[in-house]
């Protein structure tokens, strides 16, 4: 089973002197009250990727290590400058399947293959308080390095790396760069050993270093790999394709970025995940006059199906939220039975078995296909002749056609009765905003402050129309877990009062449509004038 640590630490070039191997005195460090010597540990460890290295060059490392304290297999995803987060499997002799699983989106079919070899002699300090708590671990790490494909060579460096303590201030590492710049220590040009390893045993590089110089220090990764794009695309957006294309490259990297945390069930994943596919289904309609649909029909199609498997997971979290906060508002006199215990084991019995099912969604071939399709899309974008053309008018006129479709829908759902009719041309009209969000989010910077309004009112009147349609599930959950209770001869009162709030607020949300929508009409139309 793995489980994950977040890591923080900072890395340091270390050339000390001849015959000195000891760290710089850190005994001034403020809230330091003594250095503890931890001796030296050997570490061997061998890192894995893809014969293109797609790992490396989204910042992720995959490795094997014995020696120390934590031998296994780790992966490191970056979270921000000096944050990453280590899932960690204990130590075995092929990769476990739950590290495996957290790499899928990234490598899709392809191998993972031994690159690269590190051992390194790590001489450990820790730095504690006065009453011996660990602040950090600090360490010097002699390095040897071993590129394990063809043509590669091998590079030595020590570097000195401090990591912080679990839970403690991340502004005691500022004291000890403090201190240790007072040394004469430097911050690493490399954000990782592996970085530094890839560049400096490359073929190229081991080729043309002189025998017995030292490597030079290696320069900082790319953050995101780079995407093949016509030669016209280079540098900003210009083009109405090239702004549409960017946006649609946005949600690809935020579709295989979310698929290790919907697999580890972090919170809002799932959501965002789905997000992202509407974004990319609505962006391939909107703005048809830059992509052809012949080639994005089919890919909208897959993008549905993903969006559908995904709500199987988030609109049970959304409903689950919903209706317990409306338990816990109620007065204890008006619960009556089990409703809360009811409504917790439908939940997780509903979430346990969604995300089982979403997991396996995420290892299919056709979300896998999916993936390389859209990899393949933006390396070779189907552009039609508009594509061509500046960006301020294609990209309005496109925004104003989603416009005049929403204003047709809300003006339709205003002219019904109260009733399923009703609920369902809303919901139409909920869709559509939402995909008239999206067109302006791509257009913003091309358009600038009217499309930032445009979003705006967008979102808000997305966000009316949601609680709407969230009434109405709601309410369709209430009555089966009312059937439920009712069939287990429990009292169903309770359900029926939760049921009438629900009715309430989608009244209150209907009542205030009409007000909305003339409040963003001077939105609209500077659109459509």
């Amino acid at each position: 089973m793995a489980d994950t640590k977040r890591e923080i630490e900072r890395k340091y070039e270390y050339e000390h002197k001849s015959g000195e191997t000891d760290l710089p005195d850190l005994t001034g460090v403020p809230g330091v009250a003594s250095v503890q010597d931890k001796g030296v540990a050997h570490l061997d460890a061998t890192y894995y990727d893809t014969a293109d290295e797609r790992l490396a060059a989204a910042s992720l490392t995959l490795r094997r290590r014995t020696g120390g304290s934590d031998a296994g297999w780790h992966l490191k995803f970056p979270v921000a400058a000096g944050v990453r987060d280590e899932v960690r499997a204990p130590l075995s002799d092929d990769l476990p399947e739950s590290l495996a699983r957290l790499v899928r989106s990234r490598v899709r079919e392809r191998p993972l293959r031994p690159v690269v070899r590190l051992r390194s002699d790590r001489d450990v300090r820790h730095l504690l308080d006065h009453t011996g708590r660990l602040l950090a671990e600090v360490s010097v790490d002699t390095v040897h390095a071993e590129r394990l494909t063809a043509g590669g060579g091998t590079a030595r460096w020590t570097e000195i790396e401090v990591e912080l303590a679990d839970d403690g201030d991340p502004a005691f590492l500022d004291k000890v760069e403090k201190k240790l710049r007072k040394a004469g220590v430097r911050p690493s040009t490399s954000a990782s050993k592996l970085a530094r390893a890839l560049a400096e045993t490359a073929p190229d590089a081991a080729a043309t270093r002189p025998e017995g110089a030292s490597p030079a220090p290696a320069p900082a990764p790319a953050a995101a790999p780079r995407q093949k794009r016509r030669p016209r695309a280079v540098g900003r957006p210009v083009t109405a394709g090239d702004h549409v294309l960017a946006y649609v490259r946005a949600q690809r990297d935020a579709l295989v970025e979310l698929d290790p945390a919907v697999r580890q069930d972090v919170p809002d994943s799932v959501h965002r995940m789905r997000v992202a596919t509407r974004r990319l289904r609505s962006t391939f309609r909107s703005y048809r006059s830059v992509l052809d649909r012949e080639v994005t029909d089919p890919v909208a199609a897959d993008l549905k199906w993903l969006a559908r498997e995904l709500g199987l997971d988030r609109d049970q979290e959304v409903l689950a939220a919903r209706l317990g906060a409306a338990l816990d508002d109620l007065p204890a006199a008006l619960v009556s039975g089990p409703v809360g215990d009811r409504l917790t084991a439908w939940s997780r019995a509903r979430h346990g078995g969604a995300h089982g099912h979403l997991t396996g969604i995420l290892d299919s071939r056709r979300h896998l296909t999916l993936l390389d399709t859209l990899d393949a899309l933006l390396a070779d974008p189907p552009l039609r002749r508009k594509a061509a053309a500046k960006p301020d008018k294609v990209l309005a006129k496109a925004v104003r056609k989603d416009i005049d479709k929403l204003s047709g829908l809300v003006t339709e759902a205003l002219g019904l009765p109260p009733g399923d009719d009703r609920d369902t041309a809303l919901h139409e009209a909920r869709k559509k905003t939402k995909r008239t969000r999206y067109a302006a989010e791509a257009a913003v910077p091309a358009l600038g402050g009217p499309a930032k309004t445009l979003v705006a009112s967008m979102k808000s009147l997305q966000g009316l129309l949601g609680d709407h349609q969230d009434s109405v599930m709601a309410r369709r959950i209430l009555r089966e877990l009312a059937a439920v209770a009712h069939a287990a001869g429990e009292n169903t009162f309770t359900y029926g009062i939760l049921y009438g709030r629900e009715e309430c607020r989608a009244r209150a949300a209907e009542a205030a449509l009409p007000e909305t929508w003339t409040s963003i009409g001077k939105d609209l139309r500077s659109w459509t004038a």
